[in-house]
């Protein structure tokens, strides 16, 4: 098989810059040849120029003429340089003939321009995504073997050495090692990560070798979708561009009206001459056409979510980019956003005849056999202490559990649980008041017919939370609410310690969603960050849905408009401001381009510019608007 050659590749890859340097090669000889007098040949160049240089925008013209019925700016401008053409045949002054083949070749010029910013914006995007590798070490019966990551199954055993690439998303089963985890969550500074931790796709291995359970598809894995969500973005049109585009259609149109008029009247009411009046009507389409008003929209935002991506927030499109600067209120899910979403034993108290010790010991015993979150965490707590797992261990979901250790009945649950077995001592009853008013979950602890102790749980907030909060009111937003399942008591007291405007708590995934209609009747444009598949509802009905990137669940990752990769919350702070940014760099980009407008029709009208010199500016105030949209990609 044969491979093209690199020539022909970047031929294929820049054929709007071959066309383009092609046109301008032809033209070139082509105003040559006329200039000394050889018009036979000039009129084989010119033509060709116009062939070459229009071929694709003629194209593009035709088919939305043809298929869409509009007129769009591509026919505008092959018109205009047709006129001219024809003009200069008519009245035998082939300059006219020079004049419309620069119009294409500016034209083609100003393409490959815009082509190359929007290719700088897609590669600018891909570089984030490039951190994929092609193939996996994977151990199977002792060898290791080379194998495509495609081919990888659940359950496969992989190893990853010091300095490789995450080949896809798995869990540690051996080894111990720290990841730069920039390409996923936009922070450089390298994680832990040890046996049971999970690791994903496109992370960068450090100092110490892996060997990983794959326990998911690769093509599920986090950084195979944050790539299809990406290229959703880049071809979804976002409210503000559909308008331009509706705006264009209806403008194209009328512009070719006026332009009809203007061949028609001056020589009847100006007394121009018809070789002039066609001549400035012919400007007329080139700089009244709104190319660059156009271009005022897409490179920006596409910027923009370049720029977020390498972040760490992924906007799925640029509607979202639009949108999330315009909120006025927001509604934060409180367990795994608020909060960690990870229990910690925050404090143990026993009874008068125990020790604090034994209390986690044989709370341990039971939880060991649980699956309770608050189970969990005081296992963990209870691991430098020595203990064996209890017997006959039974658990009453939302109550309890009731088990065996050392031959003795241990009930280890909540207050209502372990009272229809145990009398409760009213010190301890004061004490756990005292615990869940300060946002504390209180499980009791009992032994035969003695109350042991109390294990205080809590749901650590996340780090800079209510400096994050006080950002965001300075930022102007005028609501901002606590949804959560969790009781009264603890939701309040979370909600007292950052400031919130209100609580909803004991709430169910409906009731989210209702909050969030609410909301949205008072304030508009409402937005929802949760991790949680019970905070799907709420974030498919909010204005912007804001899932946790690592903590997020994948309904939730697959509901939001954007993730937040890094679960950092201060990144929504970031998301608003560039999402502001980019709604100034684009008021900007169409103040410039009606300006400039303007400025050639007055230009042509009043002045006495050229066709080349109209078509400069117009091509020219369009690259300029684009290139100010790429702003966004730097900072």
């Amino acid at each position: 098989m044969l491979y093209p050659s690199r020539l022909t590749q970047l031929a294929k890859n820049h054929a709007d810059v071959v066309a383009a340097a092609l046109c301008g090669v032809l033209l070139l000889f082509g105003w040559f040849t006329l200039h000394i007098g050889w018009v036979g040949l000039a009129l084989l160049l010119l033509p060709a120029a116009y062939v070459v240089g229009g071929y694709e925008s003629a194209c593009e013209g035709l088919t939305t003429l043809f298929q869409e019925k509009e007129l769009d700016v591509d026919l505008l401008m092959i018109m205009a340089a047709l006129g001219a053409a024809g003009l200069g045949l008519w009245q035998r002054e082939y300059s006219f003939i020079v004049d419309g083949a620069t119009l294409i070749l500016i034209f083609a010029i100003s393409g490959a321009l815009e082509g190359y910013a929007m290719r700088r914006t897609e590669r600018s995007i891909r570089s984030l995504m490039s951190l994929t590798a092609d193939t996996a070490r994977v151990l199977r019966d002792g060898q290791e073997a080379l194998m495509p990551v495609n081919t990888l199954q659940v359950g496969d055993r992989v190893l990853v050495r010091p300095g490789e690439l995450i080949p896809t998303d798995g869990v540690i089963q051996e080894g111990y090692s720290t990841l730069n985890e920039a390409a996923i969550t936009g922070e450089s500074m390298p994680v832990e990560k040890a046996i049971g931790d999970t690791v994903f796709a496109g992370t960068l291995n450090g100092h110490g070798a892996l060997k990983l359970t794959v326990h998911q598809p690769p093509e599920s894995s986090l950084i195979q979708r944050v790539i299809r969500l990406v290229e959703q973005a880049q071809t979804e049109t976002p409210p503000s561009q559909q308008f331009i585009e509706r705006f264009e259609r209806g403008y194209a149109k009328v512009i070719v009206l006026a332009g009809i008029l203007l061949v028609l009247l001056p020589p009847f009411l100006l007394g121009w001459s018809w070789e002039t009046t066609i001549y400035r009507a012919l400007i007329f389409l080139v700089v009244a056409s709104p190319c660059a008003l156009m271009a005022a929209t897409m490179p920006t935002l596409l910027s923009g979510i370049a720029n977020g991506a390498r972040q760490g927030i992924l906007f799925k499109n640029g509607a979202q980019l639009e949108l999330i600067g315009q909120v006025r209120a927001i509604a934060f899910d409180k367990t795994g956003t608020l909060t960690l979403g990870q229990p910690e034993v925050y404090k143990v108290i026993a009874a008068d005849g125990y020790a604090e010790a034994d209390v986690l010991k044989v709370a341990a015993a039971l939880e060991s056999s649980s699956e309770h979150p608050l189970g969990d965490a005081i296992v963990q707590a209870a691991q430098g202490l020595q203990w064996t797992a209890a017997t006959d261990v039974q658990a009453f979901p939302g109550k309890g559990i009731v088990g065996t250790y050392h031959q003795q009945t241990v009930t280890v649950g909540n207050a209502n649980f372990v009272s229809q077995t145990t009398q409760l001592s009213q010190s301890l009853i004061e004490t756990a008041q005292v615990l869940e008013q300060d946002g504390k979950t209180v499980v009791w602890v009992a032994q035969g017919q003695q109350v042991m102790g109390l294990i205080a749980v809590a749901d650590r907030l996340r780090p800079h939370v209510a400096e994050m909060i006080a950002r965001l009111r300075a930022l102007g937003i005028e609501q901002i609410v606590m949804l959560t399942g969790d009781n009264e008591r603890t939701a309040q007291s979370i909600a007292q310690s950052l400031g919130l405007d209100q609580v909803y708590a004991n709430l169910l995934p409906e009731d989210k969603l209702h909050v969030i209609k609410r909301l949205q009747q008072q304030y508009q444009h409402v937005a929802m960050i949760g991790d949680g598949i019970n905070d799907a509802p709420a974030l498919a009905q909010a204005s912007v849905g804001i899932a946790m990137g690592i903590a997020g669940s994948d309904v939730a990752l697959e509901t939001a408009d954007i993730v937040l990769m890094s679960d950092r919350l201060e990144k929504l702070e970031q998301a608003i401001t560039l999402s502001r940014r980019s709604q100034r760099v684009v008021k900007q980009n169409i103040v410039f381009a009606i300006g400039f407008i303007l400025l050639l029709l007055l230009a042509n009208f009043g002045g006495n510019i050229t066709l080349p010199l109209g078509v400069i500016g117009h091509e020219g105030s369009t690259v300029i608007v684009t290139l100010s949209g790429l702003r966004l990609l730097k900072g």
